[in-house]
């Protein structure tokens, strides 16, 4: 049977699998918010929830789902709080559809953070892709200059769109994933959230990636070990009638997070190793924090699969390399774009962002997670911002949306 022939059947499902989860629900109660008492930050509060998703800390405080929008705007995002511990990352030598670079399985131990509980949609992304325009004409108007000053609070803004309708084909609408978008711009969106809202947001560590997919499991999916109960956990290649999907309309995994599966392929920090986890393997005490780094522009990490791709990819366990180059055949540009992709799988390409409870303390650090650690990325946005006028750079603090509102003055 189909998808849509057992839409209740779904329904009915999801409740009772919501009740078998390592928290007790999802929403939290009005009466629950007013009673908790804030915390200097977002997501923490001092008083234990009632009910809900929650995150006890050695400090008894308690980190809690929350709700965030950009300064001056309605484009909201929602982060679930997801527990610190231990886990093995990569599959079982058995398991169905494994590939040899999912192992040899290693332990890892995981601090606690909070993951988008959807991934970015076009209606948050958008707001981004908009700074293009806006900082050009910043530029025009002498407002806001970058100098030598305050040149680490800007951020490269992504250029226009070569070919719209290769991005936009698979879906547009405010509440569908973002696509084909690059790591480098992924990064760089990170960090215009986190200037503009003063937290430490950024990608996930693969690591972090496949913990909160697992969400304690061991199985196939989360779910199990039954790919024929994939199609009512995720949008891929069976259900997905060639197109992205509005963001939570399947069920959340045990954690709160949805789309895990399909939709769209995520974005991790991550280089990619087709050797597995084989060096991984030596090292003791491994953290959750920890990615594989590289001067190499590609291959990069992807996880969960995507509308496109078939059950073996959207495993909890399956990885995808990245193609700088096979995905930017149709760039006709020199070089080929640092933000956007032009061929597929890219149409299945997007990310999620995370905060960690522990934020790092030095800038410099912050800017690691930010910044383009590939010298060709990084001199190919150089080239592209300073001779050709594709992109823009511009200053990020809070108080950008209300200048943007008010013409720059």
């Amino acid at each position: 049977m189909n998808y849509r022939s057992f839409k209740l059947a779904q329904v009915i499902a999801s409740t009772v699998f919501t009740a078998i989860v390592l928290f007790s629900t999802i929403a939290q109660s009005a009466q629950q918010l007013a009673e908790a008492k804030p915390a200097d930050v977002p997501g923490i509060v001092t008083a234990k929830p009632a009910d809900g998703l929650f995150v006890e800390l050695p400090d008894g405080r308690f980190m809690v789902p929350y709700s965030d929008a950009v300064p001056g705007t309605d484009i909201k995002f929602e982060m679930v709080p997801i527990p610190g511990g231990k886990f093995l990352m990569g599959s079982p030598d058995d398991e169905e559809d494994r590939r040899e670079d999912e192992g040899p399985q290693v332990e890892l131990t995981v601090a606690p953070f909070w993951m988008g509980k959807h991934e970015v949609t076009w209606g948050e992304y958008r707001y981004f892709m908009r700074l293009d325009q806006a900082f050009k004409q910043f530029k025009h108007d002498k407002v806001r200059p970058v100098n030598d000053t305050n040149r680490i609070d800007a951020i490269a803004a992504p250029s226009s769109l070569y070919d719209p309708s290769f991005t936009f084909d698979a879906g547009k609408g405010n509440n569908q994933p973002a696509a084909t978008p690059t790591q480098f711009a992924a990064k760089q969106y990170t960090k215009l959230v986190s200037l503009l809202l003063g937290e430490f947001y950024r990608l996930p560590t693969e690591s972090e990636w496949e913990y909160a997919c697992r969400a304690g499991t061991t199985t196939r999916f989360y779910f199990g070990d039954d790919a024929e109960q994939l199609e009512f956990h995720a949008w891929y290649a069976l259900n997905s009638d060639d197109e992205r999907h509005t963001v939570g309309e399947l069920p959340a995994n045990p954690w709160g997070l949805h789309d895990m599966y399909g939709n769209v392929s995520e974005w991790v920090l991550d280089s990619y190793n087709e050797e597995g986890y084989a060096d991984l393997a030596k090292v003791k005490d491994l953290q959750g924090d920890f990615y594989r780094k590289s001067e190499d522009a590609y291959p990069r990490v992807l996880r969960g699969g995507s509308w496109e791709l078939e059950v073996e990819d959207c495993r909890s366990a399956s990885r995808m390399p990245s193609d700088d180059e096979g995905w930017k055949i149709q760039d006709p540009n020199f070089p080929k774009s640092p933000w956007w992709y032009t061929d597929s799988p890219a149409t299945g390409v997007g990310f999620r962002i995370i905060r960690p409870l522990d934020a790092p303390a030095d800038r410099e650090a912050k800017e690691s997670f930010w910044q383009a650690d590939s010298v060709e990325v990084a001199e190919d946005v150089a080239q592209r911002l300073e001779h050709e006028g594709k992109g823009a750079l511009g200053v990020v603090d809070p108080t950008l949306p209300k200048v943007i509102d008010g013409g720059g003055k």
